[in-house]
């Protein structure tokens, strides 16, 4: 709101004078949502800090102990090596579906419809009774003789089960996300590729790929943050992983269910923010050919908060 001197006698006012500001508008909608929100989160806080049945001596007991520890590392073991092997098997999905090969786009395509339509559940169970349909696993001649022949039931330890599971389902998800990153790119950079006289691999390495993980970053670490939370279902494989030392120690400690259970709650939550942050950095990265000026971190725009609140300072002290 501009606040300026009435006109004269002699016509329209005239230009703003020294005296003259501007008044923001005022908005009392926002000040009493952000009230009504305040007194919520507070009513939160207060009941979650001062409730007995939360039992926060027995969380800090339990919330650094060995044994969630060690549940925490085979967390961390099966969602990197099922991150790595379902983004790998992702990208050679989408390459199949991508392909003009026919039977090529058929496969991949019959892959990412099983695989997405199968509950992780279910296919970590399969395979984790896998053995009693194939004993022996054997690598030959189709409907021929056998040059090498594995013991399933030794292969399949509780750690390759949960890992091949996760992995076999979560390339179907990155499949999509690789697929979409890739048609993302504009078909002039395929032009401009192919006009190089690239060969097909060095074009999509170098040039199709790079500016397609602009788009695959944000989504691919979504499915990363899901295939992290995914990791608790491996303890109906037997794998003692983060949740499945929780639930452990729930079953021989029934009176701390409820601190056990914020233990392993908090863990995912610190695990998440981690990712979280690695995220934008890693956008950050890849938006600098998308961008003049990438956007300013936020450890950047608390210095020039705390150095506009000096300038402000300066200026009303040298008043």
């Amino acid at each position: 709101m501009l606040l300026s001197a009435p006109a004269g006698p002699s016509g329209p006012p005239g230009p703003p004078g020294p005296a003259e500001r501007v008044l923001p508008l005022r908005r009392p909608g926002r000040w009493v949502a952000g009230i009504v929100v305040l007194v919520l989160v507070s009513q939160a806080a207060h009941g979650l800090i001062t409730n007995p049945f939360y039992q926060w001596d027995r969380f800090a007991y339990w919330f650094a102990r060995p044994v969630i520890l060690d549940g925490l590392l085979i967390t961390l073991q099966v969602a990197a090596y099922s991150a790595v092997l379902g983004l790998a098997g992702g990208i050679l999905l989408a390459l199949g579906r991508l392909s003009g090969s026919p039977v090529l786009r058929s496969v991949s395509w019959t892959y990412i419809w099983l695989l997405r339509s199968v509950p992780l559940i279910v296919v970590l169970l399969f395979l984790y009774n896998l053995s009693a349909l194939y004993p022996t696993l054997s690598i030959g001649i189709p409907f021929g003789p056998a040059f090498l022949t594995f013991d399933e039931s030794r292969l399949a330890t509780d750690m390759a089960v949960a890992v091949v599971g996760l992995s076999l389902s979560e390339a179907a998800y990155a499949a999509e996300i690789v697929r979409a990153g890739v048609l993302s790119v504009d078909q002039g950079q395929h032009e401009a590729a192919a006009a190089l006289g690239l060969p097909k691999r060095y074009q999509f390495a170098r040039i199709v790929f790079p500016q397609a993980l602009r788009s695959i970053v944000p989504s691919y670490v979504n499915q990363l943050i899901g295939l992290l939370k995914a990791t608790s279902l491996v303890f109906y494989v037997s794998l003692l992983d983060l949740f499945g030392s929780v639930q452990s120690l729930a079953s021989t400690y029934p009176g701390d269910v409820v601190p056990l259970l914020l233990v392993a709650t908090v863990w995912y939550v610190i695990l998440t923010s981690l990712v979280s942050v690695v995220q934008y950095y890693v956008e950050r990265y890849y938006a600098r050919g998308a961008l003049r000026t990438p956007a300013p971190t936020p450890l950047q725009r608390a210095r020039a908060g705390l150095r506009d609140l000096r300038i402000r300072y300066r200026k009303e002290t040298a008043r």
